[in-house]
C-alpha cells in the first residue's frame, strides 16, 4: 500500500486517480475515513474502510485503465468539511464527495458518490 496524504480537499481526487492507475486498492481505501460511506457499486452502499478496500479491489479488477484525471468543480467549504465534485470524463454525469479535515490537518473522504447519472436531478 502506498502511503499518501491529502493536504487539501482537492488532493483527494488526484490521489485517487494516481492510486487507481497503480492498482493500489488499499491505498484507495486509505483515502477514506474508517467509517466512511461509499455509494458503490451502483445501487448499493459500502460502509467502512475495510469494506471499501474490498470494493476497490473488485473495481480495479474490472475497470479499464488508465483512469483519467477529471477537472474539479469549485470546492465548497464549511469549517472542517468540504464538498468536492467533478464532471465525469466520459460525460456520464458527475462525482461528489464530502471530505473532512483530520486533527493532523490531512483530509479524508467521509461520503462518496462516485457516479451520478447525467439525468439525475
Amino acid at each position: 500500500m502506498t502511503s499518501v496524504t491529502a493536504r487539501s480537499p482537492e488532493d483527494l481526487t488526484r490521489l485517487f486517480v494516481e492510486l487507481a492507475n497503480a492498482g493500489d486498492a488499499d491505498g484507495l481505501a486509505a483515502l477514506y475515513a474508517p467509517d466512511a460511506v461509499l455509494a458503490f457499486p451502483p445501487g448499493e452502499t459500502t460502509v467502512g474502510r475495510a469494506a471499501i478496500a474490498e470494493v476497490c479491489k473488485q473495481m480495479l479488477a474490472h475497470a479499464p485503465r488508465p483512469f483519467l484525471t477529471e477537472d474539479p468543480l469549485p470546492t465548497v467549504r464549511y469549517g472542517d468539511l468540504a464538498l468536492t465534485s467533478t464532471r465525469a470524463a466520459d460525460g456520464a454525469g458527475g462525482r461528489v464527495q464530502v471530505v473532512q479535515r483530520q486533527p493532523a490537518g490531512s483530509w479524508l473522504r467521509i461520503i462518496d458518490r462516485p457516479e451520478l447519472p447525467a439525468d439525475a436531478r
